[in-house]
């Protein structure tokens, strides 16, 4: 297959390497890593340095360019010399929003919400919206949607699957991994097997994934990586967030890019249908009245007083 030429948004040079990254063979793997973590090295140096840096050869480092979808190094370092013009224009203007002293909680906390603002507006840079399209029309025509996700990946799985429910879309996704399996072997030709995981390569969501395309049902895959083992059995493959998803992360902001995306896909699926406005308002009409059931008073009102002319008592209750 012909390698896409690279077209990074501004900002969003770093994501698109990163999700990349698992399909070059490690020398090439070496040089475009370097890319990726001192970006500001990399382009003030030249190929034979950068080749020295890494412990490789300039031939490779040229191949690595190209595997990566660019023309070769020059081509590459234009786009890292632009997202870092790019960068420090924002910083220049204010557009850092971390704040507070070092150390402190306010500075911790505004920190986690900058990056993630940050990299969510990059998120998208290795995203193909061809075959986000596909995608989404794949799921507008299905007959019965199974949606499958496991590990830090079900969480966004699950949640995606209450909101196709509620677009009137028949849907399933079992956080069981049987049960995965057996609903992943009763699909068809008029299904769609959503398969979430970020790196592409989970065990138990890959064998749903195969099994749903032994079955003939075609299989969207959403992954952080590219040319990862569950793009290579996907029908449509949406990747995005590459550069959310390191295992040294404390944080989950990963599954903030997980869940934009599969919201997205979830609206463009189901925008445009009649029937799923009609399943939202029921759907609305329903959470009202569970809504409604909940507020009302949890104990028995106290019993009404009858007029004094009456001689009748309440009943259940005696005359004193």
């Amino acid at each position: 297959m012909t390698q896409q030429r690279a077209e990074p948004p501004v900002g969003g040079t770093r994501a698109y390497l990163q999700s990349l990254l698992p399909s070059l063979v490690p020398s090439e793997r070496r040089v475009a890593q370097l890319f990726v973590t001192a970006p500001d090295e990399v382009a003030q140096m030249s190929v034979s340095e950068l080749a020295q840096r890494t412990e490789t050869s300039p031939a490779t480092v040229v191949r690595a360019c190209k595997r990566l979808g660019f023309d070769g190094f020059q081509h590459l370092r234009q786009f890292l010399l632009r997202d870092l013009g790019a960068a420090a224009w924002g910083t220049a203007n204010g557009h850092e929003e971390q704040t507070g002293e070092p150390g402190s909680t306010e500075h911790f906390v505004t920190g986690i919400f900058s990056r993630a603002a940050g990299e969510i507006r990059t998120a998208l840079a290795a995203l193909d919206y061809a075959e986000f399209e596909a995608a989404a029309q794949a799921i507008r025509a299905c007959r019965r949607l199974f949606i499958v996700g496991n590990g830090a990946s079900l969480p966004p799985a699950q949640s995606i699957a209450l909101r196709f429910l509620t677009s009137g879309l028949v849907c399933e996704a079992p956080a069981d991994i049987v049960s995965q399996q057996v609903a992943a072997k009763l699909l068809t030709p008029d299904d769609v097997c959503l398969a979430v995981s970020d790196s592409g390569m989970n065990m138990f969501t890959l064998r749903s994934a195969r099994v749903a395309a032994e079955q003939g049902a075609t299989v969207i895959g959403v992954t952080s990586y590219a040319k990862s083992a569950l793009a290579a059995v996907s029908t449509h493959t949406l990747v995005a967030g590459a550069e959310f998803h390191t295992w040294n992360d404390d944080t989950m902001i990963g599954n903030i890019v997980q869940m934009l995306l599969l919201s997205a896909l979830q609206v463009a699926a189901t925008s445009d249908s009649p029937e799923a406005a009609a399943a939202h308002a029921e759907v609305f009409r329903e959470v009202l009245t569970m809504v409604e059931d909940e507020d009302a008073p949890s104990t028995p009102l106290a019993p009404t007083r009858p007029p004094e002319s009456s001689t009748a008592q309440p009943r259940g209750f005696a005359s004193t």
